[in-house]
C-alpha cells in the first residue's frame, strides 16, 4: 500500500487487511479505542506517544483485550528528528496523527503552546509520511473549526472560522496537509472533524482519563458523581439555547474509533483530500447531558452555573450525510450507551489508569 503515482494504493477497502499503521498520540483516550478497532479488524499498530497526557497503561490493556502486542515507542511530535526517525524505523502504510493538545480554555492561555504542538507537529509527521512514502495520513482535526457563523447542523462546507487558538491550529494543521497533498497528489489524507467523544469501552477496562482536572464535560460529570469533586460548574445559562446552556454533538469513543478504521480503509483506494465530520448528527444541551447521566446512573450531580469560558460558541453539531454517502459509516451507539459505559469505566477506575 505505499505511495505511487497514477496508482490505486490498494484493493478495495472491504479486502484491505494487514495495513501497518503509525498511530501518534495513541496512548490516549481516542487513540487507545482507536487501537483495539485497527487491531479487531487485522491491521498491525505501533504507537508513537511522549504519555505527556496519558498513560501506557491504555496499551497495555488494548494488548490484553485483543490478545496482540503493540509497541509503544517514545516520542514528541514536535521533534522532527524524532518522528523521521520512527518513520524511518517503523515504515508505516498508513500514519492516524492524533497527537496534539486539545483545551479550549488552555489554549486561550497559552495560545503559542498550540500552535507549537498541534500545527508544528502536524507538519513534522506530515513530512515524515511523505519522506517515508507512506500512503495515508488521517488528521484527528475538530468541529471548532467553524466557529460561530456557522448554520447548524454545520457541513463540511460551511465557512471556518475558529474563536479560539484550539480551533485555528487545527484548521491551520488542516492547510498544511492540503497544501502538501496538492503538492504530492499520490498521497491520501483524510481529515475527520470531530464532535464531542463520549463513553468508554463496554468492557470499562479503557477510557477517559485527563490528567489533572478534566477539560471536557462528561469526565468532570463522572467524577462528581463519584465524589471526586463536590458539583459541576456550567458555563453559561445565558445562550439563545432552549434552557441556556451550550449545545454539543455527543459522540460515543467507540464510534468515533469505528470511524477512523473505515476511514482509513477507504483512504486506502482514494487518493487526494477530503474532509468528514464525525457526529450522531444531533444537538444535546449541557443540562440535558447532566440530566440523562442522572437518570441513567441514579447517581446526583450538582451543578453551579459560572459565566461563559472564553472561545465557546452557543451551539455546534453535525451534518454527517457526507461520511455516510462516501464510507458507508453512521453512529450506533445512543446517549444512555455512552452515559453507561463512562460509569462502567469511572466505577471500575475510579483512579483512573494509576
Amino acid at each position: 500500500m505505499k505511495r505511487s503515482e497514477g496508482m490505486k494504493l490498494s484493493p478495495a477497502p472491504d479486502i484491505v487487511v494487514g495495513v501497518k499503521v503509525l498511530v501518534t498520540g495513541g496512548t490516549g483516550y481516542i487513540g487507545s479505542h482507536t487501537c483495539l478497532r485497527l487491531v479487531e479488524e487485522g491491521h498491525e499498530v505501533v504507537v508513537v506517544d511522549n504519555v505527556s497526557n496519558s498513560s501506557i497503561e491504555s496499551i497495555k490493556r488494548v494488548s490484553q483485550l485483543t490478545d496482540t502486542h503493540i509497541d509503544v515507542l517514545e516520542g514528541d511530535v514536535r521533534s522532527k528528528t524524532r518522528i523521521d526517525a520512527v518513520i524511518a524505523e517503523t515504515s508505516p502504510e498508513a500514519v492516524i496523527h492524533f497527537a496534539g493538545l486539545k483545551s479550549v480554555a488552555e489554549s486561550v492561555r497559552f495560545p503559542d503552546k498550540y500552535y507549537e504542538t498541534n500545527l508544528g507537529g502536524t507538519l513534522n509527521v506530515a513530512r515524515a509520511a511523505l519522506q517515508g512514502n507512506v500512503a495515508v495520513v488521517l488528521f484527528s482535526s475538530s468541529a471548532t473549526v467553524y466557529g460561530e457563523s456557522a448554520s447548524m447542523p454545520v457541513d463540511e462546507g460551511a465557512a471556518t472560522e475558529p474563536t479560539n487558538p484550539y480551533g485555528r491550529s487545527k484548521l491551520y494543521a488542516e492547510s498544511v496537509l492540503r497544501d502538501l497533498n496538492a503538492a504530492n497528489p499520490a498521497l491520501s489524507v483524510g481529515v475527520l472533524r470531530y464532535f464531542n467523544p463520549v463513553g468508554a469501552h463496554p468492557s470499562g477496562v479503557i477510557g477517559e482519563d485527563p490528567r489533572g482536572t478534566p477539560a471536557n464535560l462528561m469526565p468532570y460529570v463522572a467524577r462528581v458523581a463519584a465524589g471526586t469533586y463536590p458539583e459541576l460548574s456550567v458555563y453559561g445559562d445565558d445562550y439563545s439555547t432552549a434552557d441556556g446552556t451550550g449545545i454539543r454533538d455527543y459522540i460515543h469513543v467507540m464510534d468515533l474509533a469505528d470511524a477512523h478504521v473505515k476511514v482509513m480503509e477507504y483512504k486506502a483506494e482514494n487518493s487526494g483530500f477530503e474532509t468528514w465530520n464525525v457526529g450522531r448528527g444531533s444537538g444535546v444541551s449541557v443540562l440535558e447531558m447532566v440530566s440523562r447521566f442522572q437518570e441513567v446512573t441514579g447517581k446526583s450531580v450538582p451543578t453551579k452555573i459560572v459565566p461563559r469560558r472564553a472561545g465557546d460558541v452557543a451551539v455546534s453539531f453535525a451534518n454527517v450525510s457526507r461520511i455516510a454517502r462516501d464510507i458507508g459509516w453512521s453512529a450506533k451507539y445512543e446517549l444512555d450507551d455512552m452515559v453507561a459505559d463512562l460509569w462502567h469505566w469511572q466505577s471500575q477506575n475510579p483512579e483512573g489508569y494509576e
